[in-house]
């Protein structure tokens, strides 16, 4: 239940307005530092919404969340709430084609997603505030009339099937339906959440194969009518290719692919229901006005009298499932160490949050801690420690290991060790300051806590408002937790947490090990039983625990180093914000500091009012990227530096103040965040540690160990992002390959990365800004202790920069090489196309604006149209430095990347057509979009921090640039945009500067065969003097286009056979011979013969002869000269 006893008589009836509704009557417990009014409203349907009313808001967001997810899936349909999640965007009653919703957010300044979880699933969008009504409409229509279009059936099994595929070499879900798989017998944890096509199919094929499909069924829609599909639903694809072309005939995917849909519509039917529903919209109207809209748009959502949140209180694991050692054979190079045992339901412990007491020790990394004490040995690099709420209903703990190699030999003292440590907790007693620094750290956090994008608010929100709190609390309760009553042993909250670390035992537990299949064989030999996981086809082996294990993992804990953690000297304790109201605040940081050394630009706060400040050091060097083998030293080093500030930096980051010390291309980067109060220590110790750092030979080796397997598994990572990173390369002055990084870790030395060290820090020059709750005096004075340790050689300020590579006009090239990883089925096209140079502010804005108008059609038509993959998209890229942008296309595909860039010039061609046909309003309605996006105010100080430094690091200081840019575009027309477009777009123009990755799957793709293929193969067989059933075949083959030529064979054979009576065997022989000939004639949509490169296309044969061909750009000045220190003050 949701509403408690005492919820009961706080609500009240509203019947001003056109639709009645509830109102809760308490005030919503919020932070005090949050402006926004809130409401919660109770619908006759029995929906809740929380209602946000913010009045300074510039962009505006709704989240609808069901309580209904994959483990509520049809047992024989493993993926039907996550297909629901994707149809149930294209088109409504009200709003029937198909990309409306998205075309008007994409006008609007807006966007939208949605997820499917376990137990719920996430429907969010966000808008510019003008537009809220409008896109409130669309959205709630989705819950009440979609169309669950027929046409989009078999696109839309193809985008799961895609996702699917996407995940398929991936080591995060590929062990994660593992453990699913060895869930208890029947348990809906065991269900295979994002399905795919075969899932999704397999009960309609086999209702076809026993013959008890109607073939001209009627189609119903979702509200049970037999309302036909909008004949303006979908609009043809641009220039179609024939796998698009002949789709439209069988969108549907014939009598299985109608079976399919019908299920669909008969559970969303069931399953979605008004009570499950929660919805928080996040609005500048007011209270009243947006009670209004919800109550209008969203009361036709029909109640079906399901239970609002239905618990799974069945555990998956049982008895057979714990005590258990499963080893899981990865993809990606790494050792790692789970241990999980199960939980109850967490929320209902909301006061006192007992499981998040016990991960405060289990996952410590201060002295005594269990991560210190296995990292001083060498066997892990990484340990974390937590609860995790797997589903309504049940939850598990886990203790998870990041081990080095040695570490991997120990794997089951790592074990024991784990269990050595829960047994120091269990004989501990606790004092009550532990649960009071928990309680204080939480109320510092909730008080301070900054605003974030709407869109990622309102789901928060919504998520939250499932849990079984008081309605006021529905804010406060998940993030608050209260300090432990003493004078109550049985509810004060320590039985509570004690009574889960008795659960916390070997016997109770399963522990996964996981690492790559030759390092399983090595450590466990080659005796070992694999089984595998079905759906991604992932080697695992179960066996229990030892006797031995178990004996010693009950013992007591004898390991003297481990202890349990002292106070926390970082929980800030001046917590001042000195509040001074301005005008408007200021879009610019100032330069209040020049030295030979450093440039300080400096924002005292302004707008946000929180006890927070942030700080970046951009310190560089001619040094650390001089070379590849220079750039892994650095790496090391910042690696090194990071290792040795664990235990000192855990305690600050638990309070709220986090740092990071990385390497980049000009050298290093220090940045620090949070509570200002504590922060000029933990600066000063960083960078101390940074100077003085003594390199250990030991820590070095573990360090290599973890840069190689890093490079390494970056070629076994997503094809898009390997083809992302090639393009970026081809591009970019400064870059090296990662086989020329990984070339060179085996042989660094401990000497050589000491001297590296040293010259890196001789000479240097450093860009800092520090914004927040920091006066002047007080950055400056963290810029001089910056200084001082140092202690380096001034560099002049402007002899490094992150330059890019020109593209020169009439330059059409494209890379070609295969994708790494031998068994990803998936490649990858990265098309860059470059338009403007930042210092060009007029061709900057057309480049921007002809980005935007790209956006949305590329994802509707690559996407949603011609199903070319998952991952779509369309965006303006900024080249490294800032110095050049143009537009980025990317498609992920198991199509042939040659495809694929034929499939985008087609989209870029007929866009062209487009724009010089679309109507002054529509292009206006672009224009007002970009305008708004520009003026969004920053919502807390890191997004302020993110528009300030970009033009500090690249130097250009253009601070008002966003606002100059939203004047300017009100100037740009049409016609010069299209101009800009044939020019340097449309790829008929022979002036344009293109260049394009192609990442080709080096897995074989089965060989399929075309309908017009099959056609003409069956007219063979009739003119022979076979019976056809032209239904049949069709039904059996054709149903998504294009059949696997294996399916096809197996059919036909079978066919041919059973009238091996009445037609001589040799007829079928002679008949099975003519294949070729028609495969040939008859080429699948897909088929390598087809794919013919563009013969204009230049290949890149030697990418660094070719970069070294390229013009570099001109380093950055700044575009503006702010004059805030007209002469040195030093």
């Amino acid at each position: 239940m949701v509403a408690t006893a005492a919820d009961s008589g706080s609500w009240t009836r509203v019947t001003t307005g056109s639709t009645p509704y509830d109102v809760f009557t308490k005030p919503i417990q919020k932070s005090p530092q949050d402006d926004r009014e809130y409401r919660l409203i109770r619908l006759g349907n029995g929906l809740q919404a929380m209602l946000v009313h913010h009045a300074k808001a510039d962009k505006a967001a709704a989240s609808l969340d069901v309580a209904v997810g994959h483990l509520y899936d049809p047992d024989d349909m493993p993926g039907l709430a996550h297909f629901c999640e994707h149809l149930l965007f294209l088109g409504t009653e009200q709003f029937p084609r198909e990309n409306e919703y998205s075309e008007y957010l994409s006008k609007n300044n807006g966007s939208s997603n949605a997820y499917t979880g376990t137990s719920n699933t996430n429907y969010y969008f966000n808008v510019s505030t003008s537009a809220l009504g409008g896109a409130l409409e669309r959205f709630s229509s989705f819950f009440h009339s979609p169309l669950f279009t027929p046409s989009c059936t078999v696109r839309e099994l193809n985008a799961v099937d895609s996702e699917h595929k996407k995940n398929h070499q991936s080591d995060v879900w590929r062990i994660f339906q593992v453990n699913k798989h060895l869930s208890k017998d029947g348990h809906p944890w065991r269900k295979f959440g994002s399905g795919n096509k075969e899932s999704l199919s397999k009960v309609g094929r086999e209702l076809k194969a026993k013959g008890l499909l109607n073939n001209n069924a009627a189609m119903k829609s979702a509200d049970g009518s037999l309302t036909a599909t909008p004949n303006d639903s979908r609009a043809t694809s641009p220039a179609p290719s024939v796998s698009s072309a002949s789709s439209e005939l069988e969108g549907d995917g014939g009598v299985v692919g109608r079976e399919t849909r019908r299920r669909l519509v008969e559970w969303w039917s069931q399953e979605y229901c008004a009570g499950r529903m929660r919805l928080c919209v996040v609005g500048k109207e007011s209270l009243d006005e947006l009670s209004e809209m919800v109550a209008t748009f969203f009361s036709p959502i029909p109640n079906r009298g399901k239970e609002p949140l239905h618990l799974i209180p069945d555990h998956p694991f049982g008895p057979k499932e714990m005590g258990t050692v499963v080893s899981i054979q990865t993809v990606m190079s790494f050792h790692a160490l789970e241990i999980s045992f199960p939980l109850p339901y967490l929320p209902p412990m909301w006061r006192y949050k007992p499981s998040g007491f016990l991960a405060h020790f289990l996952g410590h990394e201060g002295p005594g801690s269990l991560h210190s004490y296995l990292k001083q040995k060498g066997w892990i690099t990484a340990l974390s420690a937590g609860p995790q709420n797997l589903a309504r209903g049940f939850a598990m703990f886990k203790v998870t290991l990041y081990m080095t190699p040695q570490g991997f030999e120990h794997y089951d003292t790592l074990v024991q060790s784990v269990f050595k440590y829960i047994s120091l907790l269990r004989s501990s007693d606790f004092p009550a300051w532990v649960q009071k620094e928990r309680s204080l750290i939480s109320a510092t956090r909730f008080r301070f806590a900054e605003k974030r994008r709407p869109d990622d608010y309102a789901v928060w929100v919504t998520e939250h408002m499932a849990w079984p709190v008081p309605r006021e609390l529905i804010l406060s309760a998940p993030q608050l937790v209260q300090e432990w009553d003493q004078s109550d042993p049985e509810n004060g909250g320590e039985k509570e947490m004690r009574e889960i670390l008795k659960t916390l035992s070997i016997d109770r537990s399963r522990t996964v090990l996981m690492a790559k299949a030759e390092e399983h064989q090595r450590i466990r030999g080659k005796d070992l039983t694999w089984e595998k996981e079905p759906w991604y086809g992932t080697p695992y082996h179960v066996e229990p625990y030892s006797e031995n294990s178990v004996k010693q993992a009950n013992g007591s804990n004898d390991i003297k180093e481990l202890h349990l953690p002292g106070p926390n000297d970082f929980i800030p304790t001046n917590l001042d914000v000195e509040k001074r109201e301005v005008e408007k605040p200021s879009k610019r940081p100032f330069l209040i500091r020049e030295t030979p050394l450093t440039s300080l630009w400096h924002k005292k706060d302004d707008q946000f009012w929180v006890p927070k400040a942030q700080v970046i050091m951009d310190v560089r060097s001619p040094v650390p990227n001089s070379s590849a083998r220079a750039s892994v030293l650095t790496r090391l080093y910042a690696d090194l530096v990071t290792d040795s500030l664990t235990e000192f930096a855990y305690d600050a980051d638990l309070a709220g103040l986090t740092y990071n010390f990385s390497h980049q291309s000009l050298g290093l980067y220090i940045t620090l965040s949070g509570y200002n109060d504590k922060l000029p220590l933990l600066a000063k110790t960083v960078v101390e540690r940074a100077k003085n750092l003594k390199v250990d030979p030991d820590r070095l080796a573990v360090m290599k160990d973890q840069a190689k397997r890093e490079y390494e598994n970056y070629f076994l990572g997503a094809p898009y992002r390997l083809s992302n990173y090639y393009n970026r390369y081809l591009l970019s002055e400064r870059e090296w390959t990662m086989d020329e990084l990984l070339a060179e870790v085996p042989s660094v030395t401990p000497e050589e990365l000491q001297a590296h060290i040293t010259a890196v820090l001789s000479r240097l020059h450093m860009r800092m800004t520090v914004i927040g709750n920091m006066y002047k005096d007080e950055a400056s004075k963290l810029a001089e202790t910056v200084e001082g340790i140092f202690q380096a050689s001034p560099l002049p300020a402007d002899e490094l920069w992150d330059l890019s590579l020109v593209l020169p006009p009439r330059s059409n090239y494209v890379w070609s090489l295969p994708v790494p990883n031998k068994n990803e089925a998936n490649s990858a096209l990265t098309y860059y196309i470059n338009l403007s140079t930042i210092t060009d502010r007029r061709r900057h804005v057309m480049a921007a604006l002809i980005a935007h108008i790209l956006s949305e059609p590329a994802f509707a038509v690559l996407r949603t149209r011609e199903q070319l993959g998952y991952i779509v998209s369309s965006s303006l890229w900024q080249l490294t430095g800032g110095g050049q942008s143009g537009i980025g296309i990317l498609v992920q595909s198991e199509r042939d990347p040659v495809y694929l860039e034929q499939r985008v010039d087609a989209f870029l061609r007929e866009m062209s057509e487009k724009i010089e046909a679309m109507p002054e309003a529509e292009f206006l309605e672009h224009k007002t979009a970009l305008q708004k996006q520009w003026r969004e105010a920053p919502k807390n100080l890191n997004e302020e921090m993110n528009r300030f430094w970009i033009q500090i690091e690249w130097g250009y200081l253009d601070f008002h640039r966003r606002d100059i840019e939203a004047e300017l575009i009100e100037s740009i027309t049409k016609e010069e945009v299209l101009a800009l477009y044939r020019s340097h777009v449309d790829p008929s123009s022979p002036e344009r500067a293109k260049v394009s990755v192609h990442l080709k799957s080096q897995k074989p793709r089965p060989a399929k065969i075309s309908v017009a293929a099959m056609e003409a193969f069956a007219q063979k067989a009739s003119g022979k003097g076979y019976s056809v059933d032209e239904q049949a075949w069709r039904d059996a083959l054709a149903a998504d286009g294009d059949a696997a030529l294996d399916k096809f064979g197996k059919y036909w054979r079978d066919t041919l056979l059973a009238q091996a009576a009445t037609v001589p065997p040799t007829v079928a022989q002679e008949l099975t011979a003519e294949i070729p000939a028609l495969l040939e004639q008859y080429p699948a949509a897909d088929s390598e013969e087809k794919v013919v490169p563009d013969e204009r296309a230049v290949f890149i044969q030697d990418p660094k002869a070719f970069r070294a061909s390229l013009p570099v750009t001109e380093k950055p000045r700044p575009l503006v000269e702010w004059n805030d220190l007209p002469t040195s003050k030093f």
